[in-house]
């Protein structure tokens, strides 16, 4: 088959991404494109890449991304107007409460904030730029992991291009009003929004996030262990049970955090004497290398089942995660076996006292999750298990 992957990225990171390179802006489209990869962000290319190695012809896109897909554009002469106001720079450009409901979320949770964050006429133009590369490219299968960028309308006019097979994926419960049905098929890390998308009537199946083997050769060697206890990721107004952790953490350990911070955070909360400012790819793998124990808290609205990133890039480098206990976590780690788990913060603060004073049994479970998602959380095998949902609803 040829397969296409369309994804978009977190506004604050393309604004890191080209910060670091004055002249990546005006680069071509490989290259430019090869610079995002690099960077090892989210998940880069791992599914394309994955699905080559399964046989198939894949490339992704990354349809938000106004340098890479202006680029494009100028290298097939197409017009793309530049001086058209970039609205989603900064996340302060967004609307208060958007940027308190999506701002911190996982890149398959946020992709409203990427929708919302560029102009009208900018966006329209990224859209015509995007029709354009399907048709060039001819996809048999679209795997569309930005369901709100790329909107059921336009899929709707994507499916009569020729494309046999459109998939979804998301990890949030549909919104009301949308005919969610022109997918052929929805799929999402958490069992309860697939539970949501069938009883609209639309076929859904749980397929988790993963880790990409491949970071492990890609990142520098030998990383100190010079961190007690880390936490990498957002704080916000929908985060209030990690913040509720964190600040317990930090009163009683040497708490640091890497990511980002709301100013409605009052001034006396302990975290901002533990703030790091922002890491991305690379830079977030080797925080995490460096850490004896780092936590993990999902957002609130998770509810009780687990499945963000960070179960698997932290596990996935070889570090301890002491992670929340969610019903369904036996069904992707085995604590304690591969993780520990903590279901208060007292319970958390145990643990660290524990293993911060126990470097076998720590480096011992380390090892084990870190095989465990080497094994069975890997993005080949995701692939594996997508092209399988895909046969099956074919028969």
């Amino acid at each position: 088959m040829r397969v296409l992957i369309l994804n978009g990225d977190y506004p604050r990171f393309l604004k890191w991404l080209y910060a670091g390179d004055a002249n990546l802006a005006t680069a071509s489209y490989a290259d430019q494109m090869a610079a995002r990869n690099a960077s090892l962000f989210g998940v880069a290319n791992f599914y394309s890449s994955n699905f080559r190695a399964q046989g198939h012809e894949a490339a992704e896109i990354h349809v938000n991304n106004v340098w890479l897909q202006s680029a494009w554009a100028r290298e097939h002469g197409m017009a793309f107007d530049m001086s058209l106001e970039i609205a989603g720079g900064r996340k302060d450009s967004l609307p208060g409460w958007l940027q308190r409901a999506v701002a911190p979320l996982k890149p398959m949770l946020r992709p409203l904030a990427r929708a919302v964050g560029l102009s009208p006429r900018l966006s329209e133009q990224l859209q015509h730029v995007l029709v354009a590369q399907i048709e060039e490219f001819k996809p048999d299968f679209i795997l569309n992991q930005d369901v709100f960028y790329v909107t059921t309308r336009l899929i709707e006019r994507i499916s009569g291009m020729g494309v046999s097979t459109i998939v979804g994926q998301v990890g949030i419960e549909p919104s009301r009003g949308e005919n969610w049905r022109v997918y052929d098929l929805m799929l999402s890390q958490l069992p309860r929004v697939v539970r949501a998308f069938r009883a609209a009537g639309v076929a859904a199946e749980v397929s988790h996030l993963a880790f990409e083997p491949v970071i492990l050769d890609r990142l520098p060697p030998g990383a100190v262990q010079d961190v007690d206890v880390s936490f990498v990721g957002s704080v916000s107004e929908d985060h209030r049970e990690r913040i509720a952790l964190l600040e317990f953490v930090a009163d009683r350990f040497d708490l640091k955090l890497w990511g980002n911070i709301p100013n409605s955070l009052p001034t006396s909360s302990p975290l901002w004497r533990c703030f790091q400012g922002e890491v991305w790819g690379t830079e977030m793998y080797q925080v995490l290398r460096r850490s004896r124990i780092t936590l993990n808290s999902h957002i609130d609205i998770a509810g009780e089942e687990a499945g963000n990133m960070r179960l698997f890039e932290a596990t996935g480098v070889g570090t301890f995660l002491l992670t929340d206990y969610k019903r369904n976590l036996d069904t992707l780690f085995e604590a304690p076996r591969d993780v520990a788990v903590w279901r208060t913060p007292e319970d958390c603060a145990a643990s660290i006292e524990r293993y911060l004073g126990d470097d076998g049994a720590r480096l011992a479970i380390a090892a084990t999750g870190q095989q465990t998602t080497l094994s069975r959380h890997n993005f080949n095998l995701r692939v594996r298990e997508i092209l399988d949902f895909i046969e099956r609803i074919k028969r």
